[in-house]
């Protein structure tokens, strides 16, 4: 229902807003834009990740203005450097925000241009669409003091921005030397489909657990999650554990079957994140949650997600052989 709702009000755009942009864009300069957008949705979560970590959620404690009668900070505000950190936060969504109308408009060019389908319309307009919607919800979080049920939908919201940005940069730039009739077992797709679950899981539940530990966001008054940290996280390691059966399982059943290329470097890659983010996140819980490196496991986290989503759009759109698995990698894709 919506899919056509937005294709439709983005073919309106072009005739007006695109006008001046010239006729079509290469691959060169599409991906250049669309890997810019993403990696601004990388770097928003950082800088948020800052925030939260010097206790600056309040540094600005209303919005849209960051004190009352004033856009910026103003000299005789009480929440010191606090306020600058914050702010300086809210001047980067600017930057993400022109990164992701460069980036619809550059898909609406391609598109005109007649270089790919009207469908990729849609998923250009996921970045500009979740950075408005991130805006609202952040602003939200301020008016409510940092509710951590908003906070902790607000990062999550930002890992589905990266999940869509990543989406949009393969699907519109797709490597040109891609191998036809690409095919991978049955078994290998249903084991990405519980992985990209799993890895729902592991985001939402590690959630609860920073919510729940001793980085609220503010440092005068902490607003937290009432759970039990030992249990939440335990929670929270089960499902990574779980997780990494399943990338384990993606990567063995892909090399056993040689099957392509890319869905191979994807889970090898997604492999190499989730057991590094897995040593820091055991290494946070031993060392007391320093500050550094819950920001280090904020970066893997988005690589993380990156990597997920890389590994299950190279399993799902190849094709399914629902045959056994060869008994070695050297005896090549299974003949259907």
């Amino acid at each position: 229902m919506a899919e056509p709702l937005i294709r439709r009000a983005l073919s309106s755009l072009p005739a007006g807003i695109s006008r001046g942009l010239p006729a079509g864009i290469s691959r060169v300069w599409l991906r250049r834009i669309l890997l810019a957008n993403l990696v601004a949705q990388v770097g928003i979560v950082l800088t948020g990740g800052i925030v939260r970590l010097t206790g600056s959620g309040l540094g600005c404690p209303t919005f849209p203005q960051c004190v009352p009668g004033s856009y910026i900070p103003v000299v005789n505000q009480t929440q010191g450097i606090h306020k600058y950190i914050e702010f300086g936060n809210r001047m980067l969504t600017t930057v993400v925000s022109v990164l992701a109308i460069a980036a619809l408009l550059a898909v609406v060019r391609y598109v005109r241009a007649g270089q790919a389908g009207r469908r990729l319309l849609v998923l250009g307009a996921v970045p500009f669409i979740g950075v408005m919607a991130q805006a609202l919800i952040g602003g939200i979080s301020v008016l409510t003091q940092l509710n951590p049920t908003v906070v902790a939908v607000h990062f999550l919201v930002s890992m589905g921005l990266i999940a869509g940005s990543t989406v949009l940069l393969l699907v519109a730039v797709p490597p040109l030397e891609e191998p036809a009739g690409r095919a991978v077992p049955v078994i290998t797709r249903r084991l990405a489909v519980a992985a990209a679950l799993t890895a729902a899981a592991v985001l939402t539940v590690g959630t609860t657990v920073t919510g729940s530990g001793p980085h609220s966001g503010d440092a005068e008054d902490p607003n937290r999650f009432g759970f039990d940290i030992p249990l939440v996280t335990r929670l929270h390691s089960g499902f990574v554990w779980l997780f990494v059966l399943l990338v384990i399982a993606i990567v063995v059943t892909l090399a056993r079957a040689a099957g392509p290329a890319d869905a191979r470097r994807w889970s090898g890659a997604l492999l190499a994140v989730t057991l590094a983010q897995g040593v820091i996140g055991y290494l946070q819980y031993a060392l007391g949650v320093p500050a550094w490196l819950v920001g280090v496991h904020m970066l893997g986290a988005s690589l993380f997600v990156i990597a997920t989503t890389g590994t299950v759009r190279a399993v799902l759109r190849s094709r399914a052989v629902d045959r056994q698995l060869p008994s070695t990698v050297g005896d090549g894709l299974v003949r259907t």
